[in-house]
């Protein structure tokens, strides 16, 4: 299937089956005789573990780790598992930081709630922050 077929299949665009190309996520594919660009219909599974790597929270440079370790005839369960576990620390540690924000946003919309611009000194812009 050429470029646009594949997109419309993927719902993705042919500018970003081009950047996927020159990133390494997907080879290059067979040139017509007239150039254009075919793709196998094998890709729009690939396609599809891209897609669902990115809403894991994986990077562009791990998903190509992993579908270069399956392009070798390797098996990435192992690291698509090692890789899982970080990004799972990494969210614990991102959701700790937004409620210890979320704390101080409030302790400060509390301390607002009775606003009076005269209690500002001149120095300040503004006493609640």
């Amino acid at each position: 299937m050429r470029i646009g077929e594949l997109a419309a299949v993927t719902g993705t665009t042919a500018k970003t089956l081009r950047f996927y190309e020159s990133a390494g996520l997907i080879p290059p594919p067979h040139r017509s005789p007239n150039g254009y660009r075919e793709y196998s219909d094998d890709m729009v599974s690939r396609l599809d573990f891209v897609r669902r790597g990115q809403s894991a929270g994986l990077s562009l440079a791990q998903i190509a780790e992993i579908l270069h370790l399956r392009d070798e005839g390797r098996s990435p369960c192992a690291h698509v598992e090692t890789l899982l576990a970080e990004r799972l620390e990494e969210l614990d540690r991102q959701i700790s930081d937004l409620l210890e924000l979320r704390e101080t946003v409030a302790k400060l919309h509390e301390s607002s709630r009775s606003p009076d611009s005269s209690l500002c000194r001149p120095d300040q812009v503004c006493r609640y922050i």
